[in-house]
């Protein structure tokens, strides 16, 4: 397994340590392995999403970068910068994601050498549950190139469409 050391001034902290891993050489279901870089929104304190996608993405057999919770934009610009993933993937389960997303989306958008980088959000973007629906389109607007809103009734059918997106989005054409 090899370590990355990604700069976290935000954080105060000299370095945050975080494993790379990956599956096999080719990814579950034919298609190329990815490298993908995992991180969450700025307040979103929860871990286990994080852990649980990724375990998902390595058992794709994709590269896995996972920043941990409570991830400054600046740590994630850094972060695509020195490592160069495939996709970025932003799990959120506060229900913040929609105003920290999009302040995210809008930080990677502004830097050119970002700016053509798939990047996508899931998880419980907004507090208010099925009124939430608008909050996908706004997403979108602002720069992410897949929304997957996750209620408590469709997470298996959210993964298969994430699976679909990475699969004929991300894995042709890239790199």
């Amino acid at each position: 397994m090899e370590v990355v050391q990604v700069e976290d001034t935000e954080r105060g902290r000299a370095a945050v340590a975080a494993p790379v891993t990956g599956g096999p050489a080719s990814a579950a279901g034919g298609g190329r392995q990815l490298r993908l870089l995992l991180c969450s929104v700025a307040s979103d304190s929860h871990m286990w999403n994080l852990v649980a996608l990724q375990l998902e993405l390595e058992g794709m057999g994709h590269e896995v970068l996972n920043l941990g919770s409570c991830t400054p934009a600046e740590l994630v610009l850094e972060a695509c910068l020195a490592q160069r993933p495939d996709c970025v993937v932003v799990s959120t389960v506060n229900g913040h994601g929609h105003v920290d997303g999009a302040q995210l989306i809008v930080a990677l958008r502004s830097d050119p050498l970002l700016a053509g980088l798939p990047v996508v959000i899931g998880g419980k973007l907004g507090v208010h549950g099925a009124a939430d629906t608008e909050l996908a389109g706004e997403l979108l607007r602002v720069g992410y190139d897949a929304v997957f809103p996750v209620g408590a009734d469709d997470a298996r059918q959210t993964i298969a469409e994430f699976h679909s997106f990475l699969a004929l989005k991300v894995g042709r054409g890239r790199r």
